[in-house]
């Protein structure tokens, strides 16, 4: 049987998943091991205007844009104060996927009114601010290929972005 659970990080940004398995009866110990979730293959169809999109109009850093020969690049690029990224890559056939197929990835923001108007500042449509339970707030936008991003603000995580 596996166990699924949150343990905060040494980062307040950070979050990691704890995978514990039962005792190993042979050993009389548990099995410990600690994932980090941090890279998403991005669809798309054209990797430079994918990355104009991120980095010029949402703000994302770049890590990696390396090409190997003349068939295959990756992008690796990340938004600011997170530990997971995304991946723009050509010519890697065993993670293809159909161009804008990804939906609803969060950004999680202090200020989702905020983080909004920087967005349609530098030129992103985003939609309107959508208010649920508790005060979790959303706004959605997409990126060139159709790829859905939803903004996130969750008032008990603001603590996080002091």
């Amino acid at each position: 049987m596996l166990l699924l659970g949150w343990r905060p990080g040494g980062d307040a940004d950070q979050r990691h998943v704890v995978l514990k398995w039962p005792l190993d009866e042979r050993k009389g110990v548990s099995r410990h091991m600690d994932m980090k979730f941090e890279l998403v293959p991005m669809p798309v169809t054209d990797i430079d205007r994918a990355k104009d999109f991120y980095v010029e109009n949402v703000g994302f850093n770049v890590d990696v844009d390396v090409r190997v020969g003349d068939a295959i690049r990756v992008v690796q690029l990340t938004p600011p104060g997170s530990a997971c990224s995304i991946c723009l890559t050509a010519g890697l056939p065993n993670i293809a996927m159909q161009p804008g197929s990804l939906r609803g990835l969060h950004l999680v923001v202090k200020d989702i009114y905020e983080a909004r108007e920087t967005l349609i500042a530098r030129g992103v449509a985003v939609g309107e601010v959508d208010v649920q339970d508790r005060g979790v707030k959303y706004a959605a936008f997409s990126d060139p290929d159709g790829n859905t991003w939803a903004l996130q603000e969750m008032p008990w995580r603001s603590p996080e972005f002091a």
